[in-house]
């Protein structure tokens, strides 16, 4: 379990592709407080360390996890949002997040306001997930609330420390992204269809 506040960013130091699974190796400054077997959120993504390095530790995503994620397009260098699970009896800051990536989204638009930036994303809405004004959507594993709701688009208001301390920063028009849906969402949206 997450809560959508990313705690670092990490950089891509290695990828290695065995049969259909990828290691990934991140350089992180939380490293040193991870174990293995410990999940981590990678732009959303909760994956397992398997092998701890000093400053880097590698995880592996299976076929299924590249298919459905943006993680099959990292390269070398790549910033990646992270975030530990939360503790039980922590405060929850951002909103429940499972690290369990319902699709992804195409960045369509960034607009610079004066102080915040407003970034819209489109996402293919047959797969039956939807926004709400003023929801909680994840993207990259970020919490962030819905602004402009429709049915296969969406945007979110970034102030400005979100945008330095995540890596909605190198985001560009044409940036794939991961979206988790808000669980409580997809609860309602589910017992709906049943319902029919």
């Amino acid at each position: 379990m997450f809560t959508g506040i990313i705690e670092d960013i990490g950089v891509v130091s290695n990828l290695e592709e065995e049969f259909d699974n990828l290691h990934i190796s991140i350089k992180s400054a939380v490293t040193s407080e991870l174990k293995i077997d410990q999940s981590v959120a990678h732009n959303g993504v909760c994956l397992t360390v398997v092998n701890i390095n000093d400053d880097t530790y590698t995880v592996t995503a299976i076929k299924e996890t590249l298919d459905k994620t943006n993680l099959s397009a990292l390269k070398i260098d790549d910033k990646v949002n992270l975030e530990r699970a939360m503790k039980l009896g922590d405060r929850m800051d951002g909103h429940i997040v499972q690290g369990h990536v319902d699709q992804t989204a195409i960045c369509t638009n960034i607009e610079e306001t004066n102080g915040s930036w407003v970034f819209t994303f489109n996402y293919d809405s047959r797969l039956n997930n939807i926004t709400i004004e003023k929801g909680s959507i994840t993207v990259n594993g970020t919490s962030l609330t819905v602004v402009n709701s429709k049915k296969d688009t969406f945007s979110v208001a970034i102030i400005p420390y979100t945008y330095q301390h995540t890596n909605f920063n190198a985001f560009k028009k044409g940036t794939i992204v991961n979206l988790e849906f808000d669980v409580l969402g997809k609860y309602v949206s589910r017992l709906l269809e049943l319902k029919n």
